[in-house]
């Protein structure tokens, strides 16, 4: 490549379009033979470089180096990242951390899990229902518990576990349904299909078909569960809970809420999408949340009726069979509950700050897709090279945020995506903003033509 960096934009252009375009048939002709002659030839399998998978990621290693940008994956952040980080020992502004409220990086929250770990040890060294039980989880379980304003809670030691797990165990095979939004998160499809139950998934947000898909079938199946999101993780929108609510009464079904997002941010108290909402708390089945976000830790749990809980405290495989959280994310994640409680002003900011960085964007022509009253917010470029470059662009200004790519998302909705957390100035979000529209005006200028090559199965 070192005989390109002396080309023009234009002959720049001209070769990388050239050059997806041959990407294309290749991974097409690939995909075609390995379809063709798989029951010829069993030795790739074996070879790792031979998966078609492999090859994928090979390629996209080599439109980085096409478009000349940096990697944006893996970057090593070398402290606590708020609104800002630092990375290869320079200072940035930072839009790709969860820590929306602050409270990675609290010293109340540090000091809760040194004293979790000085009390306790650094691992409870087993399942909680051998001996791994501690009185951290309890305080903890409970304390979610009033939070969601339920009658209890399980805590588990991964959030993505979590969705897994409890989705994956509660349905079962030929009896049940599940039925999901379109966007659900991936740790919600993955429980969907360890369940075995029949899966069907939603046009997002469109409760329409929702209710028409139930009336057509719910009778055909014993548990039937909807799952969904308090904010969707991609688009920042927020989900219609009163309405959902109304539907599962009428066809009596589970309604399962991933509070991953939205717990801690949203609402007048910043207490979720229940509080933002209004509704009675127990009307929702199972509240789901991760502890990587507002709680500043690693972990996940199911609040609701006690008697679930209990019967989830027995027969879980990913509680069962799985080693309890360990005592300091136990404290941290205790420690921030307690912070929650009584500081909802974090989450309120962090949608203020979202609020005007929605405004400045959409002063400057930017399309920020349909976030709103949420602290997550896309910045949609449709153009999957072309995010790729206006992410590298902000990295040279100081600016870390990281592109949503095809095939994670369709190609028209590539984008980057903004975290906007309550440290945030108006400063930086201004600053942000300006470069934003100054890069992404020129790079649809000058790379108008260049985009990533669909995928196609032979």
């Amino acid at each position: 490549m070192s005989d390109n960096k002396n080309l023009s934009i234009e002959e720049k252009r001209e070769l990388l379009k050239k050059m997806m375009k041959e990407k294309a048939v290749k991974t097409a002709t690939t995909l075609s033979t390995t379809t063709e002659t798989a029951d010829k030839d069993t030795s790739k399998f074996a070879d790792f470089n031979q998966w078609p998978e492999v090859q994928t990621l090979a390629n996209q290693y080599k439109t980085l180096e096409m478009l000349h940008v940096e990697n944006p994956y893996f970057r090593v952040n070398e402290g606590i990242v708020n609104d800002k980080t630092r990375i290869g020992g320079k200072e940035y502004i930072s839009f790709s951390s969860y820590n929306y409220t602050g409270m990675s990086g609290d010293p109340r929250v540090t000091q809760g899990a040194k004293d979790a770990a000085d009390k306790f040890g650094t691992s409870v060294s087993a399942s909680r229902i051998a001996t791994g039980e501690r009185p951290i989880h309890l305080e903890l379980e409970k304390t979610i518990a009033e939070l969601h304003q339920v009658e209890d809670a399980i805590v588990l030691v991964s959030g993505h576990a979590t969705n897994v797990t409890i989705i994956g165990h509660i349905l079962r095979a030929g009896k049940d349904l599940v039925i999901y939004d379109s966007l659900a998160h991936n740790s919600i499809i993955e429980g969907c299909l360890l369940s075995g139950a029949r899966r069907i998934a939603y046009p997002h947000e469109n409760l329409d078909e929702l209710e028409k898909i139930l009336a057509e079938v719910r009778n055909d199946y014993e548990r039937v569960l909807i799952a969904t999101e308090g904010v969707f993780s991609m688009d920042g929108d927020i989900c219609n809970l009163p309405r959902l609510i109304e539907i599962k009464k009428k066809y009596n079904c589970l309604l399962f809420m991933d509070e991953a997002h939205s717990m801690g941010v949203i609402g007048p108290n910043g207490l979720g999408v229940g509080d933002y909402h209004n509704v009675k708390r127990d009307e929702v089945d199972m509240w789901m949340c991760t502890f990587s976000k507002s709680y500043a830790s690693c972990g996940g749990y199911i609040a609701g009726k006690k008697v679930l809980v209990d019967y989830l405290k027995y027969n879980t495989p990913g509680f069962v069979y799985s080693v309890g959280i360990t005592p300091q994310n136990a404290g941290a994640a205790l420690a921030a509950a307690k912070i929650m409680k009584t500081e909802g002003w974090r989450g309120v900011k962090a949608v203020t700050n979202a609020t005007l960085f929605i405004k400045l964007c959409n002063e400057e022509g930017i399309n920020t897709g349909p976030s709103k009253d949420s602290a997550v917010v896309p910045v949609i470029t449709g153009n999957s090279a072309h995010a790729l470059l206006l992410a590298n662009a902000l990295f040279l200004d100081g600016i870390n945020v990281q592109p949503i790519l095809y095939p994670a998302v369709a190609e028209e909705e590539a984008r980057l995506r903004f975290f906007i957390t309550c440290d945030h100035t108006e400063e930086e979000l201004s600053f942000a903003v300006t470069k934003t529209a100054e890069h992404l005006s020129r790079i649809r200028k000058d790379y108008a033509d260049v985009s990533f090559p669909k995928q196609t199965v032979g």
